[in-house]
């Protein structure tokens, strides 16, 4: 159904916030989802996001893109095999980067890990909605975007890759899931 390639590449995070961070910009877009105030990992946030991102001396940013099969990409297809395609996908490879990034975390003393879009731990059930606190705090993890990162302008200038977008009916031809490890 699908195969996929990896890439990589490491930046100073004075040279992120410079480049590709624009906090305001990113916040507009979050509050326009549906999780904005109902997720943990999303904005709005009780602290200051870019000095988050100054606590850091460097991100160590992995892109996986899932690049799916002639027989589906660019294709039209029923909204429920589209749906079973890219939870079958997009998710499998996010829980797995989400687990490497945890175990990178254990091996580099100090550093934390964004994760690949927003949190999905709690599978949409966020105990945010109702004012609890975190039932996961040791495994949550923000986003590059949740915190202002351009991940498309990340993609094309530090990996080469382009984002294609999902068109009403039709499976993309790929994915790209970004996250990255932010280390002292």
């Amino acid at each position: 159904m699908y195969t996929t390639k990896r890439y990589g590449a490491t930046i100073p995070i004075s040279d992120y916030l410079e480049g590709y961070v624009d906090v305001d910009t990113f916040l507009e877009c979050c509050k326009a989802c549906p999780n904005y105030d109902s997720r943990w990992s999303c904005p709005s946030y009780a602290f200051d996001v870019i000095e988050y991102w100054k606590r850091y001396q460097t991100l160590d940013l992995t892109a996986v893109k899932i690049i799916f099969d002639e027989g589906y990409a660019g294709r039209e297809l029923p909204e429920e095999d589209i749906q079973r395609i890219t939870e079958a996908s997009v998710m499998q490879i996010k829980r797995e980067l989400s687990e490497e990034l945890l175990r990178r975390e254990k091996e580099i003393p100090g550093s934390i890990s964004l994760s690949a879009g927003s949190c999905i731990l709690c599978e949409g059930d966020c105990s945010r909605k109702e004012n609890k606190p975190c039932r996961f705090p040791d495994k949550m993890r923000y986003s590059i975007e949740s915190l202002g990162g351009n991940v498309g302008l990340t993609i094309s200038k530090l990996m080469g890759i382009g984002l294609e977008w999902m068109e009403e009916g039709k499976l993309p031809h790929y994915f790209v899931l970004v996250c990255g490890l932010l280390r002292k």
